[in-house]
């Protein structure tokens, strides 16, 4: 999966995008060249008090196991954003990585009320690395947050918490309690990927690469993964919870796709 960060300093409404200092048309013509391009946009912005926005930063991330890469750039107009190549080729290359916290109230009011606390203990521990983000999804596991450029979803996180996650990604780890999966990976990958560090206990980033997926009979999933021992196989049980809220402003009941471990073996 790859990233295109734009800057954008204001309120933010329901579309972080389709708004001022976006006008409607333009903001729809950025988003769907990026969104061409098999490209996720996501607006960032400064916690805390922030200066008048001059220009607009952005940053292309690639997340793609073994192409993690950041580079940021700038346009003086807003339209220029239009303009910029959509394949890594400019920007300046960065070594640091981006601490993502979505505080998008006005697309859910839980991921505001928890993604703000968050962000703001983060800011004071990493200021540099860290950003507000606009919408990235699971609601219901607010607050929620995207390691770049790896790519790694947390949820649930408060506080107290997001300390010891961001110094165990600085540290090449992953934080098992509250990591919802890695954004370049399939769903039953990123599931068996969960499964094999909480029966193998290797938490670096890259453990456990996939080898191969495949849909057995029925409910069943097999995925191969590779480990410092020979690959193993990890079988799943494709189920759905029970009925929930998805957001804090939902009204209907949904039921959501899970996976349940059914073993793990020697491939």
């Amino acid at each position: 999966m790859q990233w295109f960060l734009i800057e954008n300093s204001a309120a933010w409404g329901t579309s972080a995008f389709l708004e001022p200092p976006f006008d409607p048309v333009l903001g729809r013509a950025i988003v769907k060249r990026i969104e061409a391009a098999g490209i996720r946009p996501l607006a960032i912005r400064r916690t805390g008090r922030r200066a008048p926005q001059v220009g607009w930063r952005w940053a292309f991330v690639d997340s793609r196991p073994g192409n993690e890469s950041v580079r940021w750039g700038w346009v003086e107009n807003i339209e220029d954003l239009l303009e910029v190549p959509l394949d890594g080729s400019t920007g300046e290359p960065s070594d640091e990585p981006i601490f993502c916290v979505c505080t998008h109230a006005r697309h859910d009011q839980c991921c505001a009320v928890r993604g703000r606390q968050v962000v703001t203990e983060l800011a004071e521990l990493h200021p540099e690395e860290t950003w507000e983000c606009s919408h990235l999804g699971g609601d219901r596991f607010a607050g929620t947050m995207v390691l770049l450029p790896h790519g790694l979803y947390y949820g649930r996180v408060d506080d107290g918490d997001v300390g010891e996650i961001a110094a165990a990604y600085r540290d090449g780890r992953v934080d098992e309690r509250f990591l919802r999966g890695r954004s370049s990976l399939s769903h039953p990958v990123q599931a068996a990927q969960h499964f094999a560090r909480l029966e193998l206990g290797d938490d670096r980033i890259d453990a456990y690469p996939p080898l191969a997926e495949e849909r057995g009979h029925g409910h069943r999933w097999f995925v191969q993964l590779a480990t410092d021992d020979g690959p193993i196989t990890v079988e799943l049980t494709e189920t759905y919870s029970e009925p929930m809220l998805s957001t804090c402003a939902a009204s209907t009941f949904v039921k959501v796709l899970e996976f349940e471990l059914a073993g793990i073996t020697a491939a």
